[in-house]
């Protein structure tokens, strides 16, 4: 390494951490919170067995894990102008993050709500609570614990490929990187440098998220 590419990779550090911080993690958290009330919302469709739901919920989640993410981000953001609807490049991305995660967390969450007991949901009718109270306090709760892991895997995920919206003109952490690296022509220690932070990141998240299931299942055994 000499004092060119040393100096390279010092200046860029800091725009690729304004970027993580202003646009990557934003456009995760967003893309993913979104993406869970979608899934939260499609896997009870299908738990309550209305045939209707159900079935436009098999639908939605067969065309969306069965086309690529990137295809989805072009057909909307360039897509959508021929027949006059127009989005900026940010909500473009976060919308097709969250309808795309969406389908794959709606799986995990579904199995998850078949794995808790047929009997909490009967005992709960029992008790004269009605489906909505018994899926928000009895169920969910349940589900989430068993969901968990899946769950975590899903946003880590997430943070990844959100350098996928550079394709569609957003400047995240992947895209700053290309428009230095169109100045300065080193390719590999630039995108290495950007690969690192991607895991240094990730890992953090992969701590939390070991540290998570513990508390989980010594708050499940206490129970």
């Amino acid at each position: 390494m000499n004092e060119r590419l040393l100096k390279i990779l010092l200046d860029a550090i800091p725009q690729l951490i304004e970027k993580f911080f202003t646009m990557t993690i934003p456009l995760t958290i967003l893309s993913f919170s979104f993406g869970l009330v979608i899934a939260v919302l499609v896997a009870i469709a299908q738990y309550a067995k209305v045939k209707v739901l159900r079935e436009f919920c098999r639908v939605y989640i067969w065309i969306i894990r069965c086309t690529p993410l990137m295809v989805q981000l072009y057909l909307v953001f360039y897509g959508l102008p021929n027949v006059g609807i127009v989005l900026d490049a940010f909500p473009t991305a976060v919308l097709v993050f969250s309808i795309n995660e969406g389908a794959y967390m709606a799986e995990s969450m579904r199995g998850a709500l078949e794995a808790v007991p047929s009997g909490q949901l009967e005992a709960g009718y029992c008790a004269g609570m009605r489906f909505p109270a018994i899926m928000w306090h009895v169920i969910l709760p349940q589900a989430f614990r068993t969901a968990f892991p899946a769950l975590s895997n899903s946003l880590i995920s997430m943070v990844k490929d959100t350098s996928l919206a550079s394709v569609i003109t957003v400047t995240e952490m992947f895209r700053q990187a290309v428009i230095i690296n169109g100045r300065v022509y080193e390719s590999l220690a630039l995108y290495t440098e950007v690969a690192l932070i991607y895991l240094a990141f990730c890992s953090l998240l992969t701590v939390l998220q070991r540290f998570g299931e513990r508390k989980l299942s010594a708050y499940g055994g206490a129970r």
